[in-house]
């Protein structure tokens, strides 16, 4: 069923809500032209000028950027955006707002030019992509020499005590390694990073990416939060002062440039990377936060941005490259804008040095007596406990080609898998229960304490992704959210009230109203900080809610009952209660709760047909948990076939079997996956729809929903990111640059040639609202940019060269023309001459001073 918003617009003979309506003609030139445009775009035969655009002509936001897309190609018009459409909702009242808006030098009736984009030849492209799986290649075969030496001593041992203590002195050595083996290769490979450019594919850009790699992968980062990840931060060369404390795993590539001050506190899902990737080239550029800054939720800090002494930025907000908050003051917004909100709620407490180092000094005691002899010896341990087992697994029990061999990877895989699934439910619904008996809402606790590391526990347990993308889009997820401790009142099943990615701070704190239906990407934010303790509060979301994809919901959110959160809304936390209202942009603006068009199957939320309809999604997402649990295992149990065979073979090859079965994992885990995706698909391509979530359809399309795809961030910044899109239905051109860019519908979109991605940015081509789901294509023109967490909705085009800047939302229906520069959210088109990056004046330079030593070289 296609989306095609003239034929559902159009109304019915005797119900059009026009004819109920006394038509009001134009009175100025304006207002006709605007009328008409309008007019042709629902089809009608004319349009009254003081008609509601939602409430009396039932239009929605998809319409409604049709309108202002055709009004943009009308030289004659002033342009209009989604925001103004809101803002001014009958002709009368926008041809009114528009003309009073201050005027445009004339100049600016065109946008400024945009960057133009650099285009790698294809011999760099694919000699890049060659260097990366080398680099690869070489990592692998290092760790499986290490590996196979240390293991080797390990299994020495003559009993489990033996075991326990060999492992700890190699585990220990070899987890210092692996953390500094990163910071010794970035100050080789680059030394001190400064502001620059250089072009993408190139051999800088190799070694740009060599360190990132090294840098993301360090095991550091799982000391998010901890003391010792600012320590490992300085290592790196950033400027980091006393008492600072980052809980974004957001790690930056280019360290050197980011300096904060002392007392600074970074929320979790905060972008601050120090460098972006424009138009086909790496940017790098400085990011520097003052003494007492804080950074709130889903954040993203550009190159070239700064903030002063006790500076505030909030939930759901975005410096632009060249903006500064000046010291004291408080901003929020896409881009950020002064407000008055306060975002520090909670006091400081007593938290020196001396608590921090002992922290982490208790910190890495766990870590080396622990966890790194459990992961290191722990395999030995139970073989060597275990006389049966060590017989079966011992090298040269059984040959590759022996169905014995299979029968045990079956029989073990078959164990830790399920195993894994029945006793991960067991603790989760146990032991942070637990835990939480030692933490009391509304209590000030010091932070790098008892209850802090208790507090952190919880979070990490409950926040398990496994168990949210099993049962998640179906209407088992709210029975394991409220096991884990959400109050969910009296729940209305809906079928679909949670999608896979729901994350919190703790969940005995979240309250959900009845009839609430939440999208993907909802961060529950209950707990507050400064730089020295944090807080825990009770966060209501009210019933008969529907939440938006990508949303961070604070604890003292001013929404209520029935209200609309739009994609990427940022939360009001000020002002009066919103309720019956939908709420767009950041910051937010109220917008209609919903239209007419799109309640036309609310006839199958309720009575008879809902029940029939909710037990058949029931059944089928039944079976779809049982698929998606036998593709897990499945893969397991190949892996499992592939590590059993390198046991058998290990006395022959050693290292070179652990150095193959990583680049086997490497390649066989896309393959894969693949695979099971284009196999639900029926390997045919996805075609537009609107449908109710009761229909078939929608259940089907779940399903691709929850093939995993984690395993694509290790492709990112290379050539195999594209390949793997292209293998998955991505209509997608040459030479493009991806650095962490999501795609919920592959096969909807469109990406051509010389296109970047980066980090955090999405495609989504898709929308639920409440019980209606509507899809289209969306297609992204040649060499067009899209910026750190950008998202773009669902009908969307953009033309060849396009820019969307970070954190930008591009509404669902909207046309970017070509070489256009956009930003905001919601997106609308930006005409002020684009910031200059200092990396482009720092090249600049370096080609002055090459020019000048080949002009001094002439004249001797």
């Amino acid at each position: 069923m296609e989306e095609k918003s003239v034929e559902v617009l159009t109304p019915d003979p005797g119900e059009s809500s026009l004819d109920k309506r006394e038509y009001t003609g134009p009175k100025s030139g304006i207002e006709k032209e605007l009328a008409e445009v309008l007019a042709g775009v629902i089809d009608v035969e004319r349009v009254s000028v003081e008609s509601h655009f939602f409430n009396d002509l039932g239009a929605n936001s998809l319409v409604m950027a049709q309108f202002c897309a055709r009004i943009r190609k009308r030289p004659d018009l002033p342009s209009a955006s989604m925001k103004d459409i809101y803002r001014y909702p009958t002709i009368r009242s926008l041809a009114t707002g528009l003309a009073d808006a201050e005027p445009l030098p004339a100049e600016s009736s065109v946008p400024a030019p945009a960057t133009v984009v650099t285009r790698a030849g294809t011999a760099r492209y694919v000699l890049c992509g060659a260097l990366q799986f080398l680099f690869f290649m070489g990592y692998s075969f290092l760790v499986a020499i290490v590996a196979d030496r240390g293991y080797g001593w390990v299994s020495a041992g003559s009993n489990a005590f033996g075991i326990y203590l060999r492992s700890l002195v190699f585990g220990s050595i070899g987890f210092v390694t692996l953390c500094t083996f990163p910071i010794v290769a970035k100050w080789i490979l680059v030394g001190r990073w400064k502001p620059r450019e250089f072009p993408i594919w190139g051999l800088t850009y190799l070694r740009f990416w060599t360190v990132k790699a090294l840098i993301h992968a360090n095991p550091m980062i799982f000391f998010v939060g901890n003391p010792l990840y600012v320590l490992y931060l300085r290592a790196l060369g950033a400027r980091i002062g006393k008492g600072v404390t980052i809980l974004s795993r957001q790690t930056p590539a280019c360290p050197d440039l980011l300096t904060i001050g002392a007392g600074t506190v970074i929320r979790k899902d905060s972008f601050f990377h120090c460098y972006r990737a424009h138009a086909g080239r790496i940017q790098t550029g400085r990011v520097t936060l003052g003494r007492d800054v804080f950074i709130g939720e889903k954040t993203v800090l550009d190159i070239d941005t700064s903030m002063g002494d006790g500076a505030q930025l909030g939930h759901t907000s975005t410096l632009y490259s060249g903006q500064t908050v000046p010291a004291g003051q408080q901003w929020h917004g896409s881009p950020a804008q002064p407000t008055e909100h306060d975002y520090v709620r909670v006091e400081s407490t007593a938290c020196g040095t001396l608590r921090r180092v002992g922290f982490g000094f208790v910190t890495l005691l766990q870590v080396f007596f622990l966890y790194v002899p459990l992961m290191v010896g722990g395999a030995y341990m139970l073989i060597d406990l275990i006389p049966a087992l060590h017989d079966r697994l011992g090298p040269g029990s059984v040959g590759f080609t022996s169905p014995g061999l299979y029968a045990d990877a079956l029989a073990l895989s078959f164990v830790l898998f399920f195993g894994f699934v029945v006793f991960g439910l067991a603790v989760l619904f146990t032991l942070p229960r637990l835990l939480n008996l030692f933490i009391e809402p509304e209590k000030v606790y010091p932070l790098y304490g008892f209850h802090y590391s208790t507090f952190r526990a919880i979070g990490r347990m409950t926040n398990i992704k496994f168990f949210k993308w099993l049962l998640g889009d179906s209407s088992f997820i709210v029975y394991y959210l409220r096991g884990l401790g959400y109050d969910l009142s009296r729940i209305e099943q809906t079928g679909s009230n949670f999608g896979t990615e729901v994350q919190h701070e703790t969940p005995y704190l979240c309250s959900v109203g009845s009839g609430t239906m939440v999208a993907d990407g909802l961060s529950i934010v209950n707990a507050d900080y400064s730089s020295s303790s944090f807080r825990v509060s009770k966060t209501s979301i009210g019933p008969r809610n529907f939440i938006g994809n990508n949303i961070a919901y604070p604890s003292g959110a001013r929404t209520g009952e029935n209200c609309l959160l739009a994609t990427k809304v940022m939360i009001p936390l000020e002002g009066e209660v919103r309720e019956g209202v939908g709420l767009l942009g950041s910051p937010c603006f109220e917008i209609p709760r919903s239209v007419e068009r799109d309640s036309r199957f609310d006839h199958l939320r309720s009575g008879e047909e809902f029940r029939r309809s909710l037990a058949a999604k029931n059944r089928y997402n039944i079976r779809s948990i049982a698929l998606f649990l036998m593709v897990r295992w499945i893969y397991f149990f190949v892996l499992t076939v592939v590590a059993l065979a390198d046991v058998d073979l290990y006395d022959s090859y050693g290292h070179v079997l652990i150095a193959a079965f990583l680049v086997f994992s490497l390649a066989f885990t896309p393959f894969y996956f693949v695979l099971v995706e284009r196999s639900i698909a029926a390997f045919r391509g996805l075609q537009p729809q609107l449908c109710s979530i009761y229909e078939p359809y929608f259940w089907w399309h779940e399903r691709l929903w929850k093939v995993p795809e984690n395993y694509l961030n290790i492709f990112n910044g290379t050539p195999f990111k594209s390949l793997i899109w292209r293998m998955l239905g991505v209509r997608i051109g040459s030479r493009v640059f991806d650095d962490g860019c999501h795609l919920t519908e592959r096969m909807l979109t469109t990406i051509g040639s010389d296109c970047t991605l980066n980090a955090g940015s999405k495609i989504q081509c898709h929308s639920q609202e409440d019980g209606t789901f509507k899809s289209d294509r969306s297609t992204i023109g040649a060499g067009s940019t899209l910026g750190v967490g950008a998202h773009v909705h669902y009908g969307v085009t953009m033309g060849d060269g396009a820019e969307l800047a970070p954190d930008s939302f591009l509404m669902k229906g909207e046309e970017v023309p070509e070489r256009a520069r956009w930003g905001g959210n919601p997106a609308a088109e930006t005409r002020e001459a684009p910031y200059q990056p200092a990396a482009l004046a720092y090249e600049a330079q370096r080609d002055r001073s090459g020019l000048q030593a080949q002009s001094h070289g002439k004249m001797r």
